[in-house]
């Protein structure tokens, strides 16, 4: 029996900030929830007004909603894009910060996986 999720959350950060040889923190750059089930694909630089209906957005570290970013200071950075279905659709979270997105997702994820991309400036 296939279970389908009534929902997806993604995540785009980058565990190399500021710098690879030596890192610091891990920068967000976006957080969508409630992409619906029904979702395949996001087009390549979507705008917050194009998003999926009912799609919310926490906050980046620039604290603001929206994608943010590649933009490393040094280095060649790795960007975390972590996908994962979830078993619910999660209430307003009224723009949560990362640490908040993955405490309401915890117990509801029905699968997950990554992808990750580098970027550096020239």
């Amino acid at each position: 029996m296939e279970i389908k999720p009534d929902a997806f959350v993604l995540i785009v950060d980058d565990p190399d900030a500021p710098d690879p040889a030596n890192p610091k923190m891990t920068w967000v750059h976006w957080l969508l929830y409630n992409i619906p089930a029904t979702v395949r694909s996001l087009p390549e630089g979507v705008k917050d007004r194009n998003l999926p209906k009912g799609t919310l957005q926490g906050l980046n570290d620039w604290k603001k909603t929206g994608y943010g970013g590649p933009c490393p200071p040094i280095g060649k950075h790795r960007y975390f894009h972590k996908l994962y279905a979830l078993d619910i659709i999660l209430p307003d979270l009224t723009r949560p910060t990362k640490a908040k997105l993955e405490k309401a997702i915890e117990g509801h994820i029905l699968n997950q996986t990554e992808m990750i991309g580098l970027y550096q400036r020239k």
